[in-house]
């Protein structure tokens, strides 16, 4: 639900966030998820934060709605430190980490829908050892969801830039910043997607394409940016698991002033920018390609220009929203953290080179994890 405060809408805000279990000596991924869901749900006061993956390798956890960012970071630091705990007592580590570095051969889970899933995608459901980061944010209809999916469609990819995470796969360097991208893309639904124009259509276009057969249902369908399924709220995929939590909550503040500005701008009868699927698609290769530290493609030019000058142009595309939530000073310091010490996929090539070590580059990943 939507609040009132300062003299503005504040919206809240949640986090979903999948980590992965390692071995604590070789940093090799390990299938230990049954173990720790099961220490969760034991330990758990209420209902259990945590929820099982595609793969026994990973899990999720899942914040309570927030209004404060401050407590999105509570939430995300306790949450992994829960996992952290859990892990430890079954001789398992956690890592925030997108891929694995070190080579794996990854374990689906058990139950109808993994069997269902491993059975109809083949190798690509066995492939997808991958960790991301959703963040939900509220919305007050199905109407508004679907107007603010339309206008935040070319922004979107500068949010997996700074998130990117997995240079790594199967103990080789991919040359890109975020290879789970390229790898998560390999679903059927997976994706930038058109203009829906109307919550009907975006219902009537989820309806088809689960119709079709080729998808389970409707959990299915992963937009890089989708209406929830499950809460009344916009669901944007897109990003890697951060490996450093204050980058977490960066995304998830920049994530909620793209939907507010967006709701702004539907209600001011501004319509949104017709970017081609096709361009999305290129600027999403770039951001996953390069990350920060390189060229991204600007959304509203759709040419290449400086990480930084875009960071800075998202930051000014949402800096009414920011102000308005109070999140700004604190997003313009996270920022520039985050351009200083760089995403978790430049910071993971710089152990590798410091220490000559995947394995090494994995230990230190499980100790930036607890933050």
């Amino acid at each position: 639900m939507n609040t009132e405060g300062a003299g503005a809408v504040v919206r809240t805000v949640g986090v979903e966030e999948e980590l992965l279990l390692v071995d604590p000596e070789s940093g090799e991924a390990r299938a230990l998820s049954t173990a720790v869901l099961a220490l969760a749900e034991k330990h758990a006061e209420g209902e259990s934060a945590f929820e099982p993956e595609l793969h026994r390798q990973q899990l999720e956890f899942a914040t309570h709605p927030c209004r404060e960012m401050s407590e999105i970071a509570d939430a995300v630091h306790r949450w992994r430190a829960e996992a952290i705990r859990h892990a430890a007592e079954v001789g398992a580590s956690v890592a925030a980490l997108a891929t694995s570095p070190l080579p794996v051969s990854p374990t689906i889970g058990t139950g109808e829908r993994y069997d269902w899933m491993a059975e109809r995608y083949g190798l690509t459901a066995q492939e997808q050892l991958t960790c991301g980061c959703h963040v939900h944010v509220s919305v007050e209809s199905d109407e508004e969801g679907v107007a603010v999916l339309d206008r935040i469609r070319g922004w979107l990819p500068v949010l997996l830039a700074l998130s990117a995470n997995s240079p790594f796969w199967q103990a080789q360097d991919t040359q890109y910043a975020s290879y789970r991208s390229r790898v998560w893309g390999r679903w059927p639904s997976a994706g930038p997607v058109g203009l829906h124009g109307s919550a009907e259509r975006y219902h009537e276009q989820v309806k088809a394409l689960v119709g079709t057969g080729v998808l389970k249902d409707a959990g299915m369908v992963y937009f890089d940016a989708r209406l929830s399924d499950t809460y009344p709220t916009v669901e944007v995929r897109i990003a890697d698991v951060c490996l450093d939590p204050a980058d977490t909550v960066l995304l998830a503040t920049l994530v909620r002033a793209l939907v507010e500005t967006a709701a702004r701008q539907w209600r001011a009868g501004e319509p949104p920018l017709d970017t081609e699927v096709a361009l999305l698609r290129v600027s999403s290769w770039q951001a996953a390609r390069s990350g920060l530290d390189d060229r991204l493609i600007h959304p509203r030019t759709l040419r290449p220009e400086p990480a930084a000058d875009v960071l800075q142009a998202l930051l000014a595309h949402v800096r009414e929203a920011l102000e308005d939530s109070g999140d700004l000073k604190a997003a313009e310091r996270a920022l520039a953290a985050l351009e200083r010490r760089g995403n978790g996929a430049r910071v993971q090539r710089e152990i590798l080179e410091r220490t000559g070590s995947l394995r090494d580059t994995v230990a230190e990943c499980v100790r930036i994890t607890g933050g």
